[in-house]
């Protein structure tokens, strides 16, 4: 799309190496300014149907690649909305009724609309599957946007349907016997192939991406410069603090035993490697003194940070 990514994370307010690190990851909100920077810096308001429709199936990682391979629209868009999580915080929904199937878009952990280039990017998604996989030229019965303002003329040829602004979610509307229109490209053997690695991967990531591993991974951040304020993690995930205080007690826990928690998955990491000093340790974890340190851990463990260290 012609946009430098420095340029990019510097417009989004994110760390400038971000798009080198191999295990980089961006919270939901991080998410959404990275998308209002494309749209900033393209000045097109159509750059998420162009950035969609311009790239090669080839392109696409496996997590989409296999909805290309299902045995017809409806498996392929199931298996998208499977699938999906393996690349954005997205959980799509497909539900048929009458003549008509919906596939509505919900996004985790924020209580804020996508901007416009990601809502367009998933559209097109849902859209191009279907016309790439039949070879047909389909045509939602209608396509429900959030945002309030008209849509461009790119928008309008390509949907080629009524598109109602100002929708309470966004959501696409296509015809319910367009789903049962078979795919060219099936390729039962590849998705048996498949199929195991993504089902795995997707077990993994929702492990990893629920709100209270979200919360500690953003508490271990801050931990060694003081006490992480939940203010601070909660603003970073798009939310307010009540909002992250009730989502984290409907999962079973509260921010205490999430700080307790993050300060011992990291004093784990920490004694893994032995060039940290015990001392050192204690102050990342954010303790006064290595006593208090060795009181935490005796309480987590069951053993003293050294007598922890010489077991692993």
């Amino acid at each position: 799309m012609g946009l430098p990514a420095p340029a990019l994370l510097r417009q989004a307010k994110l760390p400038a190496t971000l798009h080198i690190a191999p295990d980089a990851w961006l919270t939901t909100a991080q998410y959404f300014d990275l998308w209002r920077a494309v749209e900033d810096l393209s000045q097109d308001p159509a750059i998420g149907l162009r950035m969609t429709v311009e790239t090669d199936t080839a392109m696409h990682p496996p997590a989409t690649m296999s909805a290309f391979f299902a045995r017809d629209y409806r498996d392929g868009l199931h298996r998208l909305a499977r699938f999906k999580r393996l690349c954005t915080p997205e959980e799509l929904s497909v539900t048929e009724s009458g003549g008509e199937a919906r596939i509505a878009v919900r996004w985790l952990h924020t209580g804020e609309a996508e901007p416009d280039a990601a809502a367009d990017v998933t559209f097109a998604a849902l859209l191009e599957l279907g016309r790439r996989g039949t070879g047909r030229h389909v045509t939602p019965v209608r396509v429900e946007m959030i945002r309030r303002e008209p849509v461009s003329d790119v928008h309008r040829s390509y949907f080629n349907a009524p598109i109602c602004t100002g929708c309470p979610q966004n959501a696409m509307v296509l015809k319910r016997d367009d789903l049962d229109l078979p795919f060219a490209g099936h390729n039962p053997e590849l998705l048996a192939i498949l199929e195991p690695a993504l089902a795995t991967s997707i077990g993994e990531i929702e492990a990893q991406s629920s709100l209270p591993e979200q919360v500690k991974i953003l508490i271990k951040r801050r931990i060694a410069s003081g006490k992480p304020e939940i203010s601070e993690v909660a603003r970073e995930l798009g939310m307010s603090e009540r909002t992250l205080q009730r989502r984290i007690t409907e999962q079973g826990s509260n921010y205490r035993a999430l700080i307790e928690q993050a300060r011992q998955e990291l004093g784990r990491d920490l004694l893994s490697d032995k060039r940290n000093g015990i001392e050192e340790i204690a102050f990342l974890l954010g303790f006064q003194d290595t006593g208090s340190f060795y009181r935490a851990f005796r309480t987590w463990e069951g053993v003293t940070p050294a007598q922890w260290r010489g077991m692993h």
